[in-house]
């Protein structure tokens, strides 16, 4: 009985020391996993370390509310001003050359399309950069900042090509003593410089490049990247839209003012070169001292002026966005400063600007748009002022720079 009384007790203590491993081990079993979902988490966490810049760079726009109340009042008077002018004018030019047929001269018609490409800039986008400069933050979804960056650039690039069209027609007609541009050339390259403007922008809208989203200015504009793809495209579409036409334009006007000042030397040193059969042309015949006569050298220059006055406000009104657009692209620094919000607002609407002049320009300096706009206004509408005009003359453009046989310039 002693014997079977002291075996219990050992099988006992063996029992209790199985059980006692036997917790341990499952507890070490469950460490075990612990520890390893936190190693992996620690994994997770280092191979997401790079992104940590995105998430600053989101909360970004929360900093751009510096801009103070009575800045964003002036940005709204302003802004609301140039929607309306950008707006209602380029539809008065449209209107007019679509309703008159006598003002659908080749000129005339890539006017209207400057006007046109103006007044989709003043509905697509204009209101939308307004809403933005008050709440400070884009409203209005990912796909429709994307969307919106494309419109932007798509009227842009057509505003330029006109210029730069109309530009090179004024060269070959002073210069060159050649008129090429009809109005049938005219809507041919129209429906050219449209379709090549869409293949520029239309990468913008589907992503390549990737625009980010929340823009930290009032839309979505070209932001700092490393990626060399990014900046190819930034600099192709600046040196093709930008650089490129102002040089071009710049070399035309350069040499129609050195045509015009040379001829009007050879008209006051050599009176006498001016041929009759030239004054024919011109209804100059009825004069008794023909050589004598004073040539108003104005209405051979006026549409030149126009022009060059488009193209200074052209230049004043996108020179700054064009260098903006290239450093915020290559300079993290400027693209991540405080004033960033404040600094686009100014540069973006001195670009809509460009779109409000315009249509002023028109009724500045054409008379037969000035006319036509009167006539389409209702009598308690007419109360813009009444500017004087030139003498009419329905005479053909080369006609004017090339004189006869002797081929002297009036």
């Amino acid at each position: 009985m002693v014997h079977s009384n002291t075996v219990p007790l050992p099988e006992a203590r063996d029992i209790d020391a199985s059980l006692c491993c036997l917790f341990t081990g499952l507890l070490n079993l469950s460490k075990r996993p612990a520890m390893e979902n936190i190693s992996m988490a620690n994994v997770s966490l280092g191979s997401r370390s790079p992104p940590e810049p995105v998430t600053a760079t989101a909360e970004a726009p929360e900093s751009l509310q510096g801009v103070s109340l009575p800045l964003q009042v002036f940005f709204c008077f302003v802004m609301v001003a140039i929607l309306l002018v950008a707006l209602l004018g380029n539809v008065v030019v449209c209107l007019m050359v679509y309703q008159r047929s006598a003002m659908r001269s080749a000129i005339n018609i890539l006017l209207a399309s400057l006007a046109f490409a103006d007044m989709m800039l003043a509905i697509l986008n204009m209101p939308f950069a307004l809403v933005t400069v008050v709440t400070t933050n884009w409203i209005f979804g990912d796909l429709f900042c994307r969307v919106s960056a494309m419109l932007f650039w798509f009227f842009v690039m057509e505003g330029v090509a006109v210029l730069l069209i109309i530009s090179i027609d004024r060269f070959l007609i002073i210069v060159q003593k050649q008129d090429k541009l009809s109005p049938q050339r005219a809507k041919v390259l129209i429906v050219v410089t449209w379709g090549l403007s869409f293949i520029f922008s239309f990468p913008l809208a589907v992503g390549s490049p990737a625009l980010q989203i929340p823009p930290r200015a009032p839309q979505c504009v070209f932001g700092y990247s490393i990626e060399p793809g990014y900046h190819a495209y930034v600099l192709i579409l600046m040196l093709v839209f930008f650089f490129m036409p102002f040089m071009v334009m710049l070399y035309t006007f350069m040499g129609i003012l050195n045509t015009i000042r040379h001829n009007a030397i050879r008209i006051h040193s050599h009176p006498d070169s001016i041929c009759l059969s030239q004054a024919s042309k011109l209804g100059l015949l009825s004069l008794q001292r023909p050589f004598q006569m004073n040539i108003d050298m104005s209405f051979k220059t006026r549409a030149f002026t126009t022009i060059l006055i488009l193209f200074s406000v052209f230049t004043v009104c996108w020179a700054p966005f064009t260098a903006y657009s290239l450093v915020t692209t290559f300079s993290d620094g400027f693209y991540h400063k405080d004033s960033f919000f404040q600094i686009s607002t100014w540069v973006l609407w001195l670009c809509y600007l460009k779109s409000a002049l315009n249509p002023l320009i028109y009724y500045w300096r054409i008379k037969k748009f000035r006319d036509a706009c009167l006539d389409l206004m209702p009598k308690y509408f007419k109360f813009l002022p009444q500017l004087p005009g030139n003498t009419k003359r329905r005479i053909q453009p080369s006609a004017v720079y090339v004189c006869g046989e002797h081929r002297s310039v009036v």
